[in-house]
């Protein structure tokens, strides 16, 4: 997902001798490779630092917005429809009101970046504000954000497959998995050898492809809106206050994409206009968001899925198109998503060892991850709660919480009173929003779990 953004632009430096570069430093370094690209194995200490460090600013302000709009649009549209119906109608101010506080986060991250010009990417900023402990901090939100994301990726990947392959039955007599759990085995297991991909521009090709999935499913949506031939008439109630925290988790992950900002800010070669790239941005993503909520919401009323994919008609081949979209979008992204696990590994293992080895131990590790992911997808296949959860645990902090605290703390000494206090208020906002958001997602996913798994 975050190769494709970075990968036309490198990230610009003094002339300083870089810092020993972290593994989020290098998973950047193989996006801004390019075409280019060199394996993980001939990427020497030194090597790897130079690119982080040095190259050119060359992204015009069309790339940058093109750029931060194509990280924005992702798993969170298929559930937008889907929490607009359960929050209502209104709910949708809480929708805008989250784009415009995250619009607002985003153009502080360009502040902190301006203000130290040796900041390179979000856990830097981090680092600037807080020192090791916010570097840390950031760090690790970024994992566990990656680790949630792909999650959420692997049950949308078994809920489409079942609706791609209805009526198809599957047995094994190794395992007791229904017929979509074998499905989506199978798929995660044909994703696998992209794992041991050396080659990083084909990582960079597959997070390119990602971005096109996410595109055409808006697409298919709205074109089932427009000739599918399904009447938006369904009732969408005003609010249902009950479930707003559950919800607002949801929106939150939509615009989850503030990890990235920071490099698409250094990668600008007028970094002067970032706030005007995150205005456009996110106004455009905002507007699409709200109208594919409400046509969702208004095609399929109270039996909307929380996957749209999931609700269209199964019979058009739009929807086919939509689904099989759907699909390919997680296995697109577990290549790119585990390479600062990859790279975090190599750093570890003893210098001596062979290039043939470290690379099978990559590898080897890399599957075993994700076969946890794949274990947990099937063991908890309730799209709606994981994503929600991630959105309220992990996304409204990246997106909100750190930003304003960021910003906070490094502008301390000369910050206005006005921007002070929104900044306050806008921290104890996202707290909030987030500790009943967390509660409710996981209050509703254990009652899931007690009702038992969806089987088919």
């Amino acid at each position: 997902m975050w190769a494709k953004i970075l990968k036309t632009s490198h990230v610009g430096s003094d002339k300083k001798t870089p810092e020993k570069p972290t593994p989020v430093d290098e998973w950047r370094s193989a996006a801004l490779l390019g075409e280019e690209s060199k394996d993980l194995e001939s990427l020497g200490e030194k090597e790897k630092g130079i690119l982080v460090h040095e190259g050119q600013t060359n992204s015009s302000f069309l790339h940058a917005v093109i750029n931060m709009v194509g990280m924005l649009i992702g798993l969170g549209q298929l559930s937008t429809p889907y929490a607009l119906q359960n929050g209502g109608w209104i709910s949708s101010f809480l929708l805008l009101g989250l784009g415009a506080t995250c619009t607002y986060s985003a153009c502080l991250l360009g502040k902190c970046m301006q203000k130290n010009p040796k900041s390179r990417d979000y856990k830097d900023i981090g680092n600037q504000a807080f020192g090791s402990k916010g570097k840390n901090i950031a760090t690790t939100f970024i994992y566990l954000e990656i680790f949630m994301a792909l999650v959420s990726y692997t049950i949308s990947l078994h809920d489409n497959l079942a609706t791609v392959f209805t009526g198809v039955h599957l047995s094994s007599n190794w395992a007791r998995l229904s017929t979509s759990q074998l499905l989506a085995a199978i798929a995660v297991f044909v994703a696998l050898p992209t794992l041991w991909l050396r080659d990083l521009s084909s990582i960079s090709f597959l997070s390119t492809a990602g971005i096109l999935m996410s595109l055409l499913i808006f697409t298919t949506v709205a074109c089932t809106a427009i000739f599918g031939g399904v009447g938006a008439h369904h009732y969408i109630p005003p609010l249902n206050l009950h479930k707003i925290p559950a919800i607002s988790g949801l929106y939150i992950f939509s615009f989850a994409g503030h990890i990235v900002f920071p490099n698409i800010y250094t990668a600008m070669n007028d970094p002067s206009n970032f706030t005007k790239v995150c205005i456009v941005s996110f106004s455009l993503v905002t507007t699409l968001y709200t109208t594919l909520a409400f046509m969702g919401a208004k095609m399929f009323g109270p039996q909307v899925s929380s996957q749209i994919t999931l609700s269209m008609p199964q019979n058009h081949i739009i929807t086919k198109i939509a689904l099989w979209a759907t699909v390919l979008t997680p296995m697109t992204k577990y290549a790119l998503e585990f390479t600062p696990f990859a790279i975090q590994l190599q750093q570890s293992l003893p210098h001596s060892m062979k290039p043939r080895t470290r690379m099978i131990l990559r590898g080897a590790v890399g599957s075993i991850l994700l076969l946890i992911i794949l274990v947990l997808a099937l063991a908890v296949p309730y799209f709606e709660h994981v994503l929600s959860l991630t959105g309220s645990l992990v996304s409204v902090g990246i997106c909100i919480v750190f930003p304003c605290a960021f910003y906070t703390k490094i502008f301390w000494g000369g910050i206005r009173r006005p921007v002070l206090v929104l900044n306050v208020v806008f921290i104890a906002f996202g707290v909030v929003i987030g500790a009943f958001g967390t509660f409710s997602s996981l209050k509703s996913l254990i009652r899931s779990l007690q009702r038992g798994p969806r089987i088919s």
